[in-house]
């Protein structure tokens, strides 16, 4: 039987655990905390296909806990090792990377990139290491994919001292969801990933999209955080750099309630006065919402305006990548995105966009688009558990 890998994505309130066969995909088992700190922290367990339990942690609810009831529940099964999801490699990790104590002092370096993430993510892996001591363990970033970005697409247009001492810099994110779905793609297409030039877009909660030329990202959307960049959910996406200076001067508002603004109260979220989740707006827009409306009209006009500057660092196009929880279901979305880029000469299919592409081998385009347009799940997971494999070798 081939050995599976543990993957663990720790957050800063939940933990998620699955045991992966990185050959299939397949999950022999996964586990689910929610809520962890708190009073009502709770676990997920599921086997296979069987049905769910769900345990209470009590007052007991820290990372340690729910991680020992969790492998406590583990199916023995062959391990091959562990992989972590680590949000932030900052200048250091260009790929994944071994846990070693200089890799967990380096991650720990990088927590001032990502103050609510790596301390997280350092975390799970600590709780691992004492709990499966015997096993291998690897860091996968979400940085990472992007470090193939040249200097012109990662530099700010700021004094290059900022860069050189504070390493202020584009990084990027997402990068193991584009990765997996770039190498789909190029499955799916029938061609190798190195000879595709492809436009990925990741639509959850979270949005990027990145430009992918050979296999390699040229260019993407978010930057040093996770804000900059496209419309989120609960995230502005690009703004003035001034605005702080306006709201803080004219409104009265801190450098950190204007960033706690942009963050988790802007988005689809502050647009709408109604919700971050797109499922909803949608709903809402169909009974006469007009802000809700309007929420969806601006998501989709700056993902389309995004995925057409990502263009510049590419010499061809031959695909587009829709992936994530929006980008997978939200079939108008697709569509009002699409068409804004008449210009790539896009065009859909609407049964099957419809359909979300699974009736079509993840083809959602048109027999008369001059580019590909698929949809296809991500799935971290499985990109985690297979750079798990490749680098303990």
């Amino acid at each position: 039987m081939a050995a599976h890998v543990l993957v663990v994505n720790c957050g800063s309130s939940s933990l998620k655990l699955a045991l992966v066969d990185p050959s299939s995909g397949a999950r022999a088992w996964q586990a689910s905390a929610e809520r962890l700190g708190g009073s009502d922290a709770s676990l997920t367990l599921q086997r296979g296909a069987d049905p769910k339990r769900k345990l209470s942690l009590d007052q007991q609810g820290t990372h340690a806990r729910a991680l020992d009831v969790a492998l406590r529940e583990l199916p023995e099964l062959p391990l091959g090792g562990v992989g972590h999801r680590v949000v932030h490699g900052g200048e250091e990790f260009h790929e994944s990377a071994l846990i070693d104590p200089r890799a967990i002092a380096a991650i720990e370096a990088c927590s001032d990139l990502a103050p609510l993430h790596n301390p997280a993510n350092l975390t799970g892996i600590r709780a691992t290491l004492e709990r499966l001591p015997n096993l291998r363990q690897v860091a996968v970033f979400d940085t990472s994919f992007h470090h193939s970005m040249p200097a012109h697409a990662y530099l700010y247009a700021v004094p290059y001292a900022l860069y050189e001492q504070r390493k202020i810099r584009r990084y990027g994110f997402h990068g193991t969801s584009h990765r997996y779905v770039a190498g789909r793609a190029a499955d799916l297409l029938g061609k190798p990933l190195s000879e595709l030039n492809l436009l990925t877009a990741h639509l959850g909660n979270g949005v990027s999209a990145t430009a992918i030329a050979g296999g390699r990202s040229v260019d993407t959307t978010m930057g040093f955080t996770p804000l900059e960049g496209l419309v989120m959910g609960t995230r502005s996406g690009d703004v003035d750099p001034n605005l702080h200076l306006y709201l803080a001067t004219h409104a009265g508002m801190s450098l950190q309630e204007t960033t706690e603004m942009l963050t988790g109260k802007s988005g689809l979220l502050g647009l709408s006065g109604e919700s971050n989740d797109m499922r909803n707006l949608l709903e809402l827009a169909d009974r006469g919402h007009a802000r809700a409306a309007l929420a969806i009209d601006v998501f989709c006009y700056r993902l389309a305006k995004g995925l057409m500057a990502l263009c510049a660092g590419l010499p061809a196009l031959d695909a587009l990548v829709f992936t994530g929880g929006i980008g997978e279901n939200a079939a108008r979305v697709r569509e009002l995105t699409v068409a804004r880029l008449a210009l790539l000469g896009a065009a859909l299919d609407t049964e099957h966009n419809a359909a979300h592409g699974r009736t079509s081998q993840g083809t959602i385009s048109s027999q008369h688009s001059r580019i590909r347009v698929l949809v296809i799940p991500t799935n971290e997971e499985l990109e985690i558990a297979r750079e798990t494999v490749r680098v303990i070798g």
